[in-house]
């Protein structure tokens, strides 16, 4: 039997937000085929994880759509997935490499230049863990964009964002451009807005996924898989990718 590749986003009211990962879970569904795809979050909406592993028959692989490995990953999804008898969670998303390079993509879409001072934004976290990952990522980010790469956070954790891009100001800045550090559209991407940078990028997977970030998750669930303890590596070249 083949498990489910089960993908878990944070959850959003915002339709948008909710249209891109409609559209990755069904860019997904193809690259992963023959192995069932669903979708579920860990707050907001109402197909929480919990409830959407409860209603399977087969082992399963989590995947977090989620770019750090904070409290959701370490508390949320690792709940959820101890009252399943045979599910294993995969690595979030980030950091990565592959995100690093759209990044730059993503900068150079809205004009950035080298000249630029660039502060990569993400959702702040009470949890140590996510916010080394968010500096993982910008040291990564670094190898991809050459241009001076700051961090900051949304939230209430971490530093603001708005406090980072007052302080390149200070230090004589051109222009700063933030870099949304953040896979969706909705309330922590509108926040981006209201930090005073001149320029700030679209979220990674709007508006619609890149092939390399579905190919990351086709891997992530590939490799989580081999660790379910009925399965063997043969039972994966069924999976193909477009």
């Amino acid at each position: 039997m083949n498990p489910a590749l089960v993908l878990c986003s944070h959850g959003t009211a915002d339709p948008a937000g909710q249209e891109v990962i409609r559209r990755v879970a069904a860019a997904v569904r193809r690259a992963a085929s023959p192995f069932e795809v669903h979708e579920s979050v860990v707050d907001v909406e109402e197909h929480r994880l919990g409830r959407v592993l409860a209603s399977l028959r087969r082992p399963a692989v989590v995947v977090p759509l989620l770019l750090s490995g904070g409290y959701h990953l370490h508390h949320d999804i690792s709940e959820a997935v101890t009252e399943h008898p045979a599910a294993v969670v995969a690595r979030p998303l980030g950091p990565e490499a592959t995100l690093a390079d759209l990044g730059g993509r993503r900068l150079r879409d809205v004009g950035a230049t080298q000249d630029d001072v660039v502060v990569l934004a993400g959702s702040g976290s009470s949890d140590p863990r996510a916010l080394q990952d968010v500096d993982a990522a910008a040291a990564l980010l670094r190898r991809h964009w050459n241009g001076p790469v700051r961090v900051g956070h949304l939230g209430r954790f971490g530093t603001p964002a708005a406090e980072v891009v007052a302080a390149a100001r200070r230090d004589g800045a051109r222009r700063v451009v933030v870099a949304s550090y953040l896979l969706a559209p909705g309330y922590f991407q509108n926040l981006l807005q209201d930090v005073g940078a001149d320029l700030v990028t679209a979220p990674l997977l709007s508006p619609s996924p890149e092939r390399e970030v579905v190919d990351l998750v086709v891997r992530r669930f590939e490799r989580a898989a081999r660790t379910l303890s009925w399965g063997a590596p043969s039972t994966f070249k069924g999976a193909r990718r477009h």
